[in-house]
């Protein structure tokens, strides 16, 4: 299994980015896929995922502003940002779970200016 994202780059606040995580040796729909985050100081944080069951879930702090979703025909996993602000400025990750084991892309850096 391997995930390659994309689209991370510099923009201004307020601006929107979308990221885009596309996979292979597995099919992107069948699985819990996410995105997360890691930022200068802090932990791994959860930006979003969709669960087994095909919920979603997000972080507060991106509530409103962000949306996960996946093209099955294409196999790629999105993250749809808005509204960008300065503490949204990290390296993101893409994560696909399996029972196979707990895959990860090679990041992808955003950084929004203020």
């Amino acid at each position: 299994v391997q995930l390659q994202a994309s689209g991370g780059g510099l923009v201004q606040a307020g601006e929107s980015l979308r990221l885009s995580c596309t996979a292979s040796g597995t099919t992107i729909g069948l699985n819990a896929v996410g995105w997360y985050r890691l930022a200068p100081g802090k932990q791994r944080e959860v930006v979003a995922r969709i669960n087994s069951d095909r919920s979603a879930d997000y972080a507060d702090a991106v509530k409103g502003r962000f949306t996960i979703s996946r093209d099955i025909r294409k196999n790629t996993l999105y993250l749809q940002m808005n509204s960008l602000k300065p503490e949204d400025t990290a390296i993101y990750y893409c994560n696909l779970r399996k029972h196979t084991g707990n895959y990860w892309g090679q990041g992808t850096l955003v950084t929004v200016s203020s």
